[in-house]
């Protein structure tokens, strides 16, 4: 079967409703979110081996930059991670299943997982 329906594949000129980019999002984050426990459970067995490598790890959360950043991008897709679940989560309840309510409540991780992250950021940071 012939098939003459134009192919646009340059996803530069696609807009995509903010729906799927939290629903993208949260996928992205959850690869991350997982790479960064293996990373946690790595420094967390380190840390435990003794009082100097724990002095160790709490001095390089406390002065290196690119370690703090790590943590923090961690710690900002650990936590839109879980608000795009709990957004499917309600979702899945029957709330907020139309196309309306799913912007609304799209909106409502992005600006809760801004909000996060500045936070997490002030944490690290301060």
């Amino acid at each position: 079967m012939k098939d003459n329906r134009p192919v646009n594949l340059d996803l530069t000129t696609v807009s995509f409703p903010i729906t799927a980019i939290v629903s993208i999002m949260h996928r992205i984050c959850g690869v991350i979110s997982w790479i960064g426990l293996g990373f946690y459970l790595v420094v967390l067995c380190f840390a435990l081996g003794s009082f100097e490598d724990f002095s160790a790890v709490k001095d390089a959360i406390a002065s290196n930059f690119l370690v703090q950043f790590i943590v923090w991008g961690v710690l900002t897709a650990f936590a839109v991670y879980c608000l795009a679940t709990a957004k499917h989560i309600i979702q899945d309840f029957g709330f907020c299943e139309d196309f309306a309510g799913g912007k609304m409540i799209s909106w409502v991780v992005i600006a809760l997982g801004a909000l996060l992250s500045v936070l997490a950021g002030v944490t690290i940071w301060a």
